[in-house]
């Protein structure tokens, strides 16, 4: 069977964020991909310039409208990230809603883009439209701390903090939650970043246990955009082909990320010349270059489980 992903995404002529961070990985892993591009941009807004055009709710429910038409509004999977604009995530919403009815078993992998380092990069009034709309449709969820705490208005401090936040997280709708990064401490000192996963398996018996995950990721030293983007359909692959696993489907995706950093930041750098630091268009992710690593991962990270 073949399995089709609706990725309502950021689109840039220029490099590597949105649909054109996760379009063509999945291609390549097997899915098929229809895009909706929420903007269209030359490049990412990193830059020092950029030019382009922003899609409304109501330009998207025409092109919505037009897949329904012809009846093919059947997907498998629907993919969500930076949105800035409460009526256009509203209208997504009611789109995954519809999609849902057609096809019960549709798995929504939400990436809630609304900030990071303690401060907002979106309106304030996206918050309550994630909160009470958009969580509570989403199966997966990849938030980062600060928007894990925004959604659940608590602090983390500690590994305890965090599951009990990612447990706040799956009463509120999503069975699958990723905290992508935390500013927990990791046993490996500071040039690691730790990242956790929560995931609640029904039996067959219908109770309820859960897989919770602790992954320590090595940090590189450099601002690189689209890397949420490729994480969260990454996740959505590999959950795919890992459903009951999230240790091995956090594994890989966690392996590509750092294969295509690790390429990135090597290239960037001898463009660059010694001693300078690498500019935005040096640091777009070197995807098609990295395609043997997405497709077949070598594990560099090894998860805990909890």
């Amino acid at each position: 069977m073949e399995c089709r992903v609706l990725s309502i995404q950021s689109h840039v002529v220029r490099g590597y964020v949105g649909n054109k961070a996760a379009t063509f990985p999945l291609q390549v892993l097997g899915f098929e991909v229809d895009s909706i591009n929420s903007v269209q941009f030359s490049n990412h807004t990193g830059y020092s310039h950029w030019k382009g055009q922003v899609l409304t709710a109501e330009e998207l429910n025409v092109l919505y409208e037009g897949i329904k038409c012809n009846n093919v509004n059947y997907y498998d999977y629907v993919l969500t990230g930076y949105s800035r604009d409460t009526s256009f995530l509203e209208m997504v919403v009611d789109i995954i809603q519809e999609l849902k009815k057609a096809n019960p078993n549709l798995v929504y992998v939400c990436d809630p883009v609304m900030g990071d380092h303690g401060a907002m990069y979106v309106p304030e009034n996206l918050l309550p439209v994630y909160m009470n709309k958009v969580v509570p449709v989403a199966d997966i969820l990849t938030p980062n701390q600060f928007e894990a705490e925004l959604l659940t208005g608590r602090k983390i401090s500690t590994e305890n903090d965090a599951i009990e936040v990612m447990e706040l997280l799956h009463q509120m709708g999503p069975e699958t939650v990723v905290l992508t990064s935390t500013y927990l401490p990791s046993k490996y000192g500071d040039q690691y970043l730790v990242a956790l996963g929560s995931q609640k398996i029904v039996k067959p018996d219908g109770t309820n246990s859960s897989q919770k995950i602790r992954m320590e990721i090595p940090k590189v030293d450099a601002v690189f955009v689209g890397t949420g983007d490729l994480f969260a359909a990454m996740l959505l692959a590999w959950t795919h082909h890992h459903p009951k696993d999230l240790k091995v489907a956090c594994e890989k995706t966690v392996s590509v990320m750092h294969h295509v950093i690790k390429r990135t930041i090597t290239y960037a750098n001898e463009m660059a010349g010694p001693g300078k630091r690498p500019n935005p268009a040096q640091l777009e992710l070197r995807m098609v270059q990295s395609k043997a690593d997405i497709e077949n991962p070598a594990l560099v990270v090894k998860a805990t489980v909890l």
